[in-house]
């Protein structure tokens, strides 16, 4: 019987990730997108995508002292009701209110729900998946929000560049709804845990515990933490920015037909992601930590030829299919890298921790894209016609980061080999 109900649960959660994440990666690609159409200014696009991640900075820990201590269930069910109400309040009134301030509102509200919302699903896998199957379970949760951000964008792209943003707006309304009712008949095994003084008194208790656990427990996650904050500002920012810029502004093509490749790009690059999760199930076992910095250094290779392909003279729709190709490539071992990190740290982390020390890291290695972004806008806009040498830049400086890494990985991998001397 306990198998069973394990079944189903772990089986309503990942539907319910599918069908919230769906509406979740419709929007984020379809709202920016929407105003960089409209104003045409990357600056003005770098700074509101960076904006819109302040939140998820500041409620990624809150979230993750919510999953610790309130049912994770109820968390998620109230998350999605809010979010259909959110963008059902948009979907009236975005067409007579300013457009950049309530964009940034919306974008800043949904990119914090997606803040919180994590940390909860995290959380919860320990308790629905056997120790042994952990892996297997990150791999499918980390495949669910690789297939959204196939179908999303995909999808997304063309219906915006075919019927505008209004059909994108009721199709995610309806997602996060259904979601949302689909999730209160899910049961995750729940201990309440009584506390004493305000919200804010426990949220610094929280935060100093699990600093504690990240700073002198285990130092090395804070120097990976502080390592892949290093790599998103120079890396991940370069293509959430880069991307729609160059596909959408400088290739060439008209702007309908721009919206809808940028959409299949962005498809491209979830499909890396799915592949990589695929790849995980199957060889998760033969990954060890100490090769992290050989998956670095391999997204880092991929930023060479998709400079090259801005940089020769070749014709556009060759241009968009390198760039594409590689996108995937950098996906699929990204998320090996991933689901490798999140797996570790989920293992060495007890029960009643998890939830906090897994948004604190989430929280610390976000810092990074803000940053980068509005980094990425101005240099978008002050080198908009040798946007190559933006590519080659990062490039460098990623390889200066690999060396870095390999240090910090050869640490991590004589903590893994004393721990486990200790245990035998």
């Amino acid at each position: 019987m306990n198998t069973k109900i394990f079944k189903r649960d772990f089986l309503m959660v990942v539907i319910g990730q599918i069908i919230s994440l769906f509406g979740n990666n419709i929007l984020r690609f379809a709202l920016p997108l929407y105003l960089l159409n409209k104003t045409h200014s990357a600056t003005l696009y770098g700074t509101t995508m960076a904006l819109s991640f302040l939140p998820m900075l500041l409620l990624s820990p809150v979230g993750g002292m919510v999953a610790d201590r309130v049912n994770k269930r109820n968390v998620m069910v109230c998350l999605d009701f809010f979010t259909a109400a959110l963008m059902l309040f948009y979907a009236l009134c975005f067409e007579t209110l300013p457009l950049v301030p309530l964009l940034i509102a919306v974008l800043m509200l949904l990119y914090g729900i997606q803040g919180a919302y994590q940390p909860t699903v995290q959380a919860s896998l320990p308790v629905l998946t056997p120790p042994d199957k952990l892996m297997a379970g990150n791999a499918i949760i980390n495949m669910v929000n690789s297939l959204a951000r196939v179908v999303g964008p995909v999808l997304g792209g063309m219906i915006f560049g075919f019927y505008g943003i209004k059909p994108i707006l009721y199709l995610s309304i309806v997602c996060f709804f259904l979601s949302a009712v689909m999730e209160i008949f899910i049961h995750i095994p729940f201990e309440k845990r009584n506390f004493e003084g305000s919200i804010i008194s426990l949220a610094a208790a929280d935060l100093r515990e699990s600093w504690q656990f990240i700073r002198h427990e285990h130092p090395e996650i804070g120097r990976l933490g502080l390592l892949l904050t290093a790599v998103n500002l120079v890396f991940s920012a370069l293509i959430i920015v880069g991307l729609p810029i160059v596909v959408t502004s400088h290739l060439g093509f008209d702007q309908a037909t721009g919206n809808r490749l940028y959409g299949y790009a962005q498809g491209a690059l979830a499909a890396g992601g799915l592949l990589g999760g695929l790849l995980s199930g199957v060889v998760g076992h033969k990954l060890k930590v100490s090769r992290g910095a050989m998956l670095i250094f391999g997204c880092t290779a991929t930023l060479l030829p998709m400079g090259l392909a801005l940089r020769l003279p070749i014709d556009s729709m060759t241009a968009y299919l390198l760039i594409a190709g590689f996108c995937v490539i950098m996906m699929t071992i990204s998320t090996l890298f991933n689901i490798e990190i999140i797996t570790y740290v989920q293992k060495i982390t007890p029960a009643t921790l998890t939830g906090k020390v897994m948004a604190l890291l989430m929280c610390l290695v976000m810092c990074g894209n803000p940053i980068g972004q509005v980094i990425y806008g101005v240099l978008f806009e002050y080198l908009s016609a040798n946007v190559y040498w933006i590519y080659f830049g990062a490039f460098t400086v990623c390889l200066g980061l690999c060396m870095v890494s390999h240090l910090v990985f050869r640490r991590l991998s004589d903590n893994v080999i004393a721990s486990k001397n200790l245990q035998n």
